[in-house]
């Protein structure tokens, strides 16, 4: 049996699924509550793949096992806002010490409520749980956005933990959340 909090972030997913791009049974039938904590933790890997987003070929950066990473638009650079069912469904990518691959941006550690949480440029950075490598699902659902390469580093992000130099990136997004 599923617990009622789940159900419920699935069923609001489902509402807001067919806008984001995800089908109302692919959001009904959630895998957050199957899975382990264990899978949805993602490696400590943060590298760059191209992606279809939307119908168009971008560049995102994923986890070592290929999942898109997210950014959420209310996180701030320091805090969080990711808890509950909300966190169910958006793992976050938790490392004290994780690795850069083919990306020039800042990567850093922030200590939080999901402990040591990976972040790009200042945005905290998640997995949907019913992405597959190689597949956007979530981006614009519930204020996700896939994080490219391109994104703004948020004011007030810290350099210290840093894997890479932070580098020159243009204007965070308005609505489409590539970062470009």
């Amino acid at each position: 049996m599923r617990h009622p909090r789940i159900i419920i972030a699935s069923l609001s997913l489902a509402a807001v699924a067919v806008i984001g791009g995800v089908t109302a049974a692919s959001a009904a039938s959630s895998h957050a509550s199957s899975m382990p904590p264990a899978a949805r933790s993602a490696a400590a890997t943060v590298r760059t793949v191209q992606a279809t987003v939307a119908g168009k070929t971008e560049t995102i950066l994923v986890n070592g096992t290929g999942l898109p990473l997210y950014f959420y638009l209310p996180d701030t650079a320091t805090k969080s806002n990711v808890t509950g069912g909300l966190a169910s469904l958006w793992p976050p990518l938790t490392s004290a010490s994780p690795t850069a691959i083919g990306i020039t941006g800042q990567l850093a550690v922030v200590k939080d409520v999901h402990g040591d949480q990976v972040a790009y440029h200042g945005h905290l950075l998640y997995t949907f749980a019913d992405d597959h490598a190689g597949q956007v699902t979530g981006q614009g659902v519930e204020d996700f956005f896939v994080a490219t390469p391109g994104l703004t580093p948020i004011s007030g992000s810290s350099t210290a933990g840093s894997s890479t130099t932070a580098g020159t990136a243009p204007a965070a997004p308005t609505g489409s959340g590539y970062g470009y």
